[in-house]
């Protein structure tokens, strides 16, 4: 089924399931996980492809949840962030059909490793309000073009968040408006470069299956676990994940 043997479909659905249940518990890093794991078992961008419905729908749920209003707010006051990330994503995207397999696993290691060892060391970087307007496209350009080439742009959106420090509320809101247009754009992006197709596209859809199932775990873990160790353990086992994508793309 879609290019892949019942185990491997197996895996990849285990995968999303744990994506999800860490998307639902801290608000980020399904992406980053899918494509960590799926790049493990599968060709690298078939992993890219598969991400895609599940990550749209998925930021779809967390851009509204909290109500229209407060998301228009959060449109307004971080314009410049998303549309520099997303003009950045849709060029930067169009390249991943033609980067080589060994290529792409290094270009999908890089923002594994640097951003969970940043997570993980509980390293800080702070923007002063004085410094937002040229920080934001500064930052938008950097995770624009990580987006669109890794498909992973949730990561540093964080890292910036955490640096402007908004209150926590306010940052789930803005998260999920930054990936969800980051999502419809990645996903108009990789319709015109063909990656996307008759094969790819019905094991997305599928994907969404597991994905939701994990983010309702993750919802209901939310209240219940330790936040600082959760987030440890996993930026510890992104990390690892991170460096066997280096490995493949240096050794094959």
């Amino acid at each position: 089924m879609f290019g892949l043997d019942v185990i491997t479909l197996f895996l990849a659905a285990s995968i999303t399931v744990f994506a999800g249940i860490i998307k639902g518990a801290v608000g980020f890093a399904m992406p980053l996980i899918m494509i960590s794991g799926l790049s493990v078992i599968a060709d690298p961008k078939l992993a890219i492809a598969a991400i895609i419905f599940p990550t749209l729908l998925s930021n779809g749920f967390q851009t509204f949840r909290n109500g229209l209003k407060q998301a228009l707010s959060a449109i307004i006051e971080f314009w410049r962030y998303l549309l520099i990330t997303c003009v950045l994503i849709a060029i930067t995207a169009q390249s991943i059909i033609l980067i080589p397999k060994e290529v792409l696993y290094l270009l999908l290691g890089i923002p594994v490793v640097t951003i969970s060892a940043i997570q993980f060391l509980g390293l800080e970087l702070k923007i002063s309000p004085t410094s937002r307007k040229w920080a934001d496209w500064v930052a938008g350009s950097i995770t624009g073009i990580l987006g669109g080439l890794s498909a992973t742009w949730g990561p540093p959106t964080v890292l910036y968040l955490l640096a402007i420090e908004i209150p926590k509320h306010r940052q789930i809101v803005a998260q999920g408006v930054i990936y969800g247009f980051g999502s419809i754009v990645f996903l108009l992006a990789h319709l015109q470069s063909g990656l996307l197709d008759a094969v790819t596209a019905p094991l997305s859809a599928l994907l969404i299956i597991p994905a939701f199932l994990g983010m309702w775990l993750g919802i209901r873990l939310q209240d219940r676990m330790d936040y600082t160790l959760f987030r440890k353990v996993t930026f510890a086992v992104l990390f690892v994940a991170g460096m066997n994508l280096f490995r493949k793309g240096i050794f094959g």
